[in-house]
């Protein structure tokens, strides 16, 4: 590819940003005012901690001379073992974060039509929207790029545009006595928070993609993923507490739609309901991308393989039609089984697990970086630099795990455990009698 038709710095990190903000965003408000705006401080440790994983994914991302993305990286120390579990864990957050958008999606679908859904029915509702956003993509990338490309817009502009001019609606007073409305002990109240504000950071890891279409990639990656995630952590900190100086606490708490709500008290309801519907078609457009994408990465470890061969399957679109109808089904499957009293409930469920399983692999990616950077030479200077920014890196992303509570991290161990199983069973297919081979 040439430079002139290579991105630049301004560029990347633009799209470094649109790919984090998705629809991760959307129902925090309503999570955070649960805890109260004393969250803010969970947003300032998470920024800190998403900075330190985006230094080290930029230098693994420039070092590694192993494909596959963060299994790439894991397999330095850790072999095709470590790829594996990456891979695995990676594909299963995702496939859990989709079942979340779902959820989000009909969250905002309940305000904009004013439904009163019992548990069942949100479920039943989600399960609706994980098909209606799977069952197009079976013609394949083109059309499924242009559609979410377009749609994320509808979340980008009015969070954007509240986190700049909603300040002048902002009451001081409202913002201080949402405090800590439950007189929570301070680190019990940041703990709370931890894992709802990774979850938004999540997928600061994809910008490292991007090295091959990029113009000095050494340079500008680095600049990329450092300025798009401190962008994405200055929005989503102003526009998360600006929300909380104008809608009241309680208010904001029980609310399926904060952002069409705070909309609606600023202006009218009308205009409420214009950005509900706003971010309906953003959210479901990002879900119908993201069901795209897990699909794509089940089929490119089937390629290598680690996953059974339906998930690589591929019709004359080139779309792995089969591994969205597996992935969709298990999805169905998991909505079911984390029915709760409330929608917020259950996509609280849903991220604090999506967060567990995506860590695992950032913990195997931190725990190589040292043997990737020696493999690449890297100079004294730089190693120590980046094995210290890797260490917070690390001490966050335990962190994290603890705050996602016990259930989550039982369920997601179970899960990690059960990866070890099917590796151990796609090992015993490809071993041979004849050649002993190392995986």
């Amino acid at each position: 590819m040439s430079n002139s038709k290579k991105m630049g710095v301004v560029q990347l990190t633009t799209l470094t940003i649109v790919n984090m903000m998705g629809s991760g965003i959307i129902l925090l408000p309503t999570k955070l005012a649960q805890v109260g705006t004393i969250s803010i401080f969970s947003w300032l440790v998470t920024a800190l901690g998403s900075l330190a994983l985006a230094y080290a994914f930029a230098k693994c991302g420039r070092y590694s001379r192993k494909g596959g993305g963060m299994g790439g990286y894991a397999e330095y120390s850790f072999g095709k073992a470590g790829n594996f579990l990456t891979n695995y864990t990676y594909g299963v957050s995702l496939v859990i974060a989709n079942v979340a958008i779902a959820t989000t999606t009909v969250g905002y679908l309940t305000s904009l039509f004013g439904w009163q859904l019992s548990p069942l029915h949100i479920a039943l509702a989600t399960i609706a929207t994980l098909w209606m956003a799977t069952i197009p993509n079976f013609g394949g990338a083109r059309i499924t790029g242009r559609i979410s490309g377009i749609t994320v817009w509808g979340i980008i502009l009015p969070v954007v545009g509240l986190s700049l001019f909603g300040w002048f609606w902002f009451d001081a007073s409202l913002y201080r006595s949402a405090w800590n409305p439950h007189e929570l002990p301070f680190w019990n109240a940041v703990t709370a928070s931890i894992s709802v504000t990774l979850w938004a950071f999540l997928g600061l890891e994809s910008a490292c993609a991007n090295t091959d279409a990029v113009e000095n990639p050494e340079r500008n990656v680095p600049i990329a993923v450092l300025v798009g995630t401190l962008g994405t952590a200055i929005i989503y900190i102003a526009s998360t507490n600006v929300v909380a100086g104008i809608v009241p606490n309680l208010q904001l708490a029980n609310s399926a739609a904060p952002f069409g709500l705070v909309f609606a008290q600023m202006f009218t309801p009308e205009v409420g309901q214009a950005v509900i519907g706003l971010m309906i078609i953003s959210c479901f457009g990002s879900l119908l991308g993201w069901q795209f994408t897990v699909a794509q990465v089940f089929k490119s470890s089937a390629d290598e393989g680690y996953f059974i061969p339906a998930f690589g399957k591929v019709t004359a679109a080139d779309a792995p039609v089969l591994g969205m109808i597996i992935i969709t089904v298990a999805q169905t499957l998991l909505t079911l089984m984390t029915i709760s009293p409330t929608l917020v409930k259950q996509f609280d469920i849903l991220v604090n697990l999506a967060v567990v399983t995506n860590l695992v692999p950032y913990i195997l990616s931190m725990a190589a970086i040292a043997v990737l950077l020696k493999s690449a030479a890297t100079g004294a200077g730089e190693l120590r630099l980046t094995l210290a920014i890797s260490a917070v890196a690390l001490l966050y992303s335990f962190y994290a795990l603890y705050s996602a509570g016990q259930q989550a991290v039982y369920w997601g161990a179970l899960v990690t455990f059960l990866g070890w199983v099917l590796y151990g069973f796609i090992t015993s297919h490809k071993y041979d009698l004849t050649q002993k081979v190392e995986y």
